[in-house]
């Protein structure tokens, strides 16, 4: 195949990248517009693969997308915006480049007739679920604006398959973590600033609840589904990992050598959704299932920042 790959440059999408040039025989076009958080430093061991080639581009630029996509038969729409912090501060980027880019992305890719289209999204579209785990048939029910243009994203990507017959398939995945992460997330956020000897701000109480998963598990799951998911359906894909985020906090603590005493507790976040679960049978039935638990990659992640500051520290504040 050769994929077109949006958001490549960013956390997920190069280690998706990495994924599928080391497991098939496929073409990779990035194509990513290289905000704060793409980065082609993240791509930099594939620089040199003759089955890759970088592209930057704005998924909301019809012309340079309709250019850009042109030749290839499978498209994977990882670029958005992706930190709710910023969301809250600045909603209008997130829905342009979230919604408006995602039906600009769908529009070319009807033109061109491709073959395949997967559209990655997020388990934060089901928004807080007190008990139980969401399926992919739950209402959607966002409540920050990162959220909210995430769910219209998938809305309008699905309306592609019933109103233009486009192969669309969207995967959910729960929180990812793990090597080439922008260090204003969680665990690369605490993780470099316990390197740098600053304490860790934790929201809250500390007791909300996510679902870890390894990028590269998650790769594997949203590889897996655009190779044998049936088109128009939704693909939960989460790593089986609830903890809350002060548990997970003392983790982060423990690995890098710290105490609670570097945790300093700041006001909530607006709108902090309590917990997030996701039922991932459907994902599984295909085949995929994690491959590290959450102490193994954690730990693993931890000595991928250690091992390269030089990679993080010029992206700190930004």
């Amino acid at each position: 195949m050769k994929l077109f790959v949006t958001g490549g440059a960013g956390f997920i999408g190069s280690n998706y990248v990495r994924h599928v040039l080391a497991t098939s025989d496929d073409e990779v076009t990035v194509y990513d517009a290289l905000t704060y958080a793409g980065n082609l430093s993240s791509l930099a061991d594939v620089a040199d693969d003759p089955r890759y080639r970088f592209v930057q581009g704005d998924i909301c630029d019809r012309a340079a997308v309709a250019t850009a996509m042109a030749g290839h038969d499978t498209v994977v729409h990882f670029a958005a915006e992706s930190h709710v912090d910023r969301s809250i501060v600045d909603p209008d980027t997130f829905v342009r480049t979230n919604s408006l880019g995602t039906n600009v992305m769908c529009a070319v890719a009807r033109h061109l007739e491709v073959d395949r289209f997967l559209h990655i999204s997020t388990d934060e579209v089901y928004g807080s679920i007190e008990e139980g785990s969401s399926v992919e048939s739950d209402p959607l029910d966002p409540r920050s604006p990162y959220s909210a243009s995430k769910a219209g994203s998938d809305l309008i990507a699905l309306s592609y398959v019933q109103t233009y017959d486009l192969p669309v398939l969207v995967t959910r995945s729960s929180n990812n973590f793990g090597p080439y992460q922008f260090p204003e997330k969680v665990i690369p956020l605490f993780v470099t600033n316990l390197l740098d000897g600053h304490k860790v701000p934790l929201y809250g109480d500390g007791l909300n609840i996510r679902d870890w998963i390894y990028v590269e598990d998650n790769c594997a799951g949203v590889d897996l589904v655009l190779r044998r998911g049936e088109i128009g359906e939704v693909y939960n894909i989460g790593g089986g990992n609830e903890i809350t985020n002060r548990a997970l906090t003392e983790k982060v603590l423990s690995m890098c050598g710290a105490g609670d005493e570097m945790i300093e507790y700041v006001a909530d976040r607006l709108g902090h959704d309590r917990r997030y679960s996701v039922d991932c049978g459907k994902a599984r039935a295909l085949g995929w299932a994690p491959a590290r638990s959450l102490d193994e990659a954690l730990a693993a992640t931890v000595e991928w920042y250690r091992g390269h500051r030089a990679w993080w520290e010029p992206l700190k504040g930004q």
